[in-house]
């Protein structure tokens, strides 16, 4: 009898946390069954979170456009604001706004975790239409740069906050699809701003119209973020269940409330077998992934 107890007890020991972990979610499955609750095998439908999709971003068309709104009409900027000539000024016009994107990213994380998904997204726009209506107004050139950076603290917050919003918003099975839309995004910000600055060398002013049209998709991203819905994620880890569930049902439907909430339970218990170590980086199959990545990157370059 011992003897049976002892084989058991070290059979146990010997199973993963994979394992046991697979084995607690089919018991978590079954409960939900037994509790009259059917776990939904078909894909929820796409177009209930695609609007949501659509407005987040927004901010990648804004980071996007913001990137080459000066491109074109840098040569009507600098005379207008009577910096022709000095190179150095030019190139800070053009990459002020990363120096501002550098502390936006940074903050970008605390934001978005201390405040949730929609306020972030709100407070990235505002940057961008002050700083915008601070370029469009500005005599000189100090105004220009600053209009610049604080355009920049919000193309710095908004792409790292849509990433995570689309990813946590979207039904798994168009989460890949979804997330392409953050690059398209930007691109198509980037050739917005290229043809709205074409009549720049025909009407004078014009690069002003350029950054006063940057503010429109600015309030909309604003304005609209009232409507979207909060990620469920967010929700669950404040420990605010009930308003997680009324999320899910407006992003998937009802009837996958309660199958998506058992995934983010398992997802916030996690698997200590699939964690990796920041030492783990350093030495083992990971360091040579990395440097193999890197060795590959080089010989891109030198090419």
């Amino acid at each position: 009898m011992w003897g049976r107890q002892r084989e058991a007890s070290m059979m146990y020991k010997r199973t993963s946390s994979r394992d046991r972990s697979s084995t607690f979610d089919v018991e978590e499955t079954t409960a939900l069954v037994q509790n009259g609750t059917e776990v939904e095998n078909t894909n929820p439908s796409w177009k209930l979170s695609f609007p949501h999709v659509l407005v987040a971003t927004l901010s990648s068309f804004l980071f996007g456009y913001h990137l080459g709104v000066v491109n074109e009409p840098l040569e009507s900027i600098s005379l207008d604001l009577g910096f022709n000539g000095n190179t150095l000024a030019e190139g800070l016009v053009v990459s002020m706004c990363l120096g501002g994107a550098f502390i936006g990213s940074t903050l970008s994380g605390w934001i978005a975790d201390g405040v949730g998904r929609r306020r972030a997204f709100q407070l990235c726009a505002l940057p961008m239409i002050i700083g915008a209506s601070i370029s469009a107004t500005t005599r000189n050139l100090i105004g220009m740069l600053l209009g610049r950076f604080v355009v920049g603290t919000g193309m710095g917050l908004g792409p790292t906050v849509a990433a995570l919003y689309v990813t946590e918003v979207s039904p798994p099975f168009v989460r890949g699809t979804y997330g392409a839309f953050i690059q398209i995004a930007t691109c198509l910000g980037l050739m917005g701003s290229l043809l709205i600055g074409i009549p720049v060398k025909e009407i004078a002013g014009w690069w002003r119209i350029c950054f006063w049209v940057s503010i429109v998709p600015a309030a909309i991203l604003c304005l609209a973020m009232v409507f979207c819905a909060e990620s469920p994620h967010w929700l669950y880890k404040k420990g605010r269940t009930a308003e997680a569930e009324a999320e899910f049902e407006k992003l998937l439907g009802g009837s996958h409330v309660k199958s998506s909430l058992a995934e983010l339970s398992k997802l916030d218990r996690g698997d200590d077998g699939d964690i990796v170590k920041f030492e783990e980086l350093l030495y083992g199959r990971h360091f040579r992934a990395i440097w193999y990545k890197c060795y590959i990157l080089f010989l891109f370059i030198c090419i």
